[in-house]
């Protein structure tokens, strides 16, 4: 039975998307109920690096009421104290807002509180159920609670059936409607390993939570730039009407990183650029770049529309995926000045290992919009720049006027949606070179938001966090898009797996990835843009 604060009255909720969080989407209203929010797994890198900053930028912006409460839950003996000075030791380290403000951070602490105990143990949970309940009453949160599942996948399960047998799931079913109060859970990623593994989570977390209630998290959604997109497209009458295969040549979606695996051996050997990049960030932002125009900007319609786009990649034959993916692993070699050892030579990897740290594949969307245009789509670690970047080519014009003229012949227009670490847009065209002759060249129109607004963009959690305080799901993952995703995905591990899906390619640190990814993309006329 869910434990409950005492009755209150009836009173408007002091956030439109708080009762129907369904019908959340872009929105002006962004100050959510008092809340508690629960972090399992408190101790670990994610709270001191992204959670803490993320939760002390919101209360520095004047987006968390007062209020607001963090409770961290974890394994380690901490006093209240010494937790709160754990998160100030990762807002004075990895804050964007520096330094910390003490009048902010004062009433920020003042909200802090540990709760000890292993996440097995019964006699924990209904302690945190006790001081959840006390904490309603002393801060008026109204029984609002937000649960964040800082930890290994492999703890889902236990972490929400105790929350379920604690009365900490809120759902609907036997909820007394005269209680104020909701009960959330953010999951992170990845959401499973295969197709099989994430329908046993999904149907994990529906035993215990509604769908609704449920915020898988995917920080590649929470960044500006993606979020701009729909803005873009569907706010400017100049980019949707050519934004299909009329005017399209192809996409490119690139996340690329400088950096190895950073002494994650042996997790990092289990998962793979596929299943850790490709399965969420590369296949989410291919989702939002090629959706169609939802009837409205609330978060089921949204998610709606994504759906869509992930059910018309057709999942490849072991033949297609020989011909259409590529994978690599890096070796030694230089990135930014800094030698970097082989992947087979760091710490916790097999000296065989075949486990891929760069992936290229050519995916089609069989949908009326993208017929025939090909979405090229790369990730890969100890790469030569860290970069995440959406490039359309755009189709060349029909006859080669300026050719005819003497003049060189022109570059395809380039639209580049950078999403990180350089926010912003950039379109490339031709013109000409000022003085006698006819020499034609490419420039660039560059938007960029820091010049442009002359503010920080918000970290991609503290979006997210305040998102799911107020109960909009738009950037958040749905459990059909996750099967959807591994749907797709599966053949190409299977193939890879049996050795039917071509081999394994090496790269030198500090490359731009295996040649034989040039090759994938030259067949067909075309090069991987270097950002």
């Amino acid at each position: 039975m869910t434990t409950r604060s005492e009755p209150v009255e009836e009173a408007p909720p002091r956030s439109v998307s708080a009762r129907n969080p369904l019908r959340a989407g872009l929105r002006l209203g962004r100050m959510p109920e008092p809340c508690t929010m629960v972090i399992v797994g408190a101790t670990g890198d994610l709270t001191e690096r992204k959670l803490a900053p993320a939760l002390y930028n919101l209360m520095l912006g004047g987006t968390l009421p007062p209020e607001f409460t963090v409770v961290g839950f974890a394994r380690r003996d901490l006093s209240d104290k010494e937790f709160r000075d754990h998160l100030r030791v990762g807002i004075d380290t990895y804050s964007r807002n520096r330094p910390v403000k003490a009048s902010i951070w004062e009433s920020f602490a003042a909200g802090i509180e540990y709760q000890c105990g292993e996440f097995h143990d019964e006699q924990a949970w209904a302690a945190l159920a006790k001081r959840l309940e006390r904490i309603d009453r002393d801060r008026g949160t109204s029984g609002n609670r937000l649960f964040y599942l800082a930890v290994p996948p492999a703890l889902h399960d236990e972490i929400v059936r105790q929350l379920g047998a604690a009365g900490l799931s809120g759902t609907a079913g036997g909820r007394d409607p005269r209680y104020r109060g909701w009960s959330r859970v953010i999951v992170e990623k990845p959401f499973g390993y295969d197709l099989p593994s994430a329908r046993k989570l999904n149907r994990q977390l529906r035993d215990v939570f509604e769908e609704d209630q449920i915020f898988r998290i995917d920080h590649y959604l929470g960044k500006e730039t993606v979020q701009n997109l729909s803005v873009f497209r569907f706010g400017n009458g100049l980019f949707e009407p050519i934004w299909n295969r009329r005017y399209i040549d192809s996409v490119q979606i690139t996340v690329a990183e400088t950096v190895g695996i950073e002494g994650r051996g042996e997790s990092y050997d289990e998962t793979g650029a596929l299943r850790d990049i490709v399965q969420n960030h590369l296949l989410q932002l291919m989702a939002v770049f090629a959706m169609e125009p939802p009837i409205e900007f609330k978060a089921s319609d949204l998610r709606d529309e994504k759906v869509k786009v992930l059910r018309a990649v057709k999942p490849m034959s072991p033949a297609e995926v020989a011909a259409s993916t590529i994978r690599g692993q890096y070796i030694s070699g230089w990135v930014e000045g800094e030698p970097v050892v082989a992947y087979r030579e760091e710490p916790e990897v097999p000296r065989d290992s075949e486990r891929e740290t760069y992936v290229a594949l050519k995916l089609a969307i069989q949908s009326w919009r993208w017929a025939g245009v090909p979405f090229y789509i790369r990730t890969g670690k100890a790469l030569a720049t860290r970069v995440t970047e959406i490039a359309v080519q755009f189709k060349q014009a029909p006859l080669a006027l300026f050719s005819r003229a003497g003049g060189e012949p022109m570059e395809p227009n380039i639209l580049a949606i950078r999403v990180q670490p350089d926010e912003g847009i950039l379109l490339r065209f031709g013109a000409k070179v000022p003085g006698p002759g006819l020499h034609i060249r490419g420039v660039n129109m560059d938007f960029r938001y820091g010049s442009s607004f002359a503010v920080d963009s918000p970290d991609a959690y503290e979006t997210l966090l305040l998102d799911c305080m107020i109960g909009d799901a738009s950037l958040f993952t749905r459990d059909d898009e996750v099967e959807r995703a591994w749907e797709i995905l599966d053949p190409i591990l299977e193939a890879w797996a049996s050795g039917e899906g071509g081999r394994l390619h090496f790269y030198p640190a500090g490359s731009w990835g295996p040649a034989a990814a040039d090759e994938l993309i030259d067949a067909d006329g075309r090069a991987w843009r270097r950002p």
